[in-house]
């Protein structure tokens, strides 16, 4: 998961926003996310297998 999409800094100016934002904090908690089951296999590959994997499918068409 990208680190850069929940690194942010949140500015709350209003008592408004605040309770908002408590309130989403706690509905997120008590609501666990829907499971989910995956239909393929999933292969995680790092650094220089990346070139390894890209490589079995030939250049990209234009």
């Amino acid at each position: 998961m990208a680190t850069k999409s929940f690194l942010k800094n949140v500015n709350i100016k209003s008592r408004d926003q605040a309770r908002r934002l408590a309130d989403a904090l706690e509905y997120a908690q008590t609501h666990a996310g829907k499971e989910v089951v995956m239909s393929h296999a999933v292969t995680e590959i790092r650094g220089e297998q990346v070139k390894a994997f890209m490589a079995q499918y030939g250049e990209p068409r234009s």
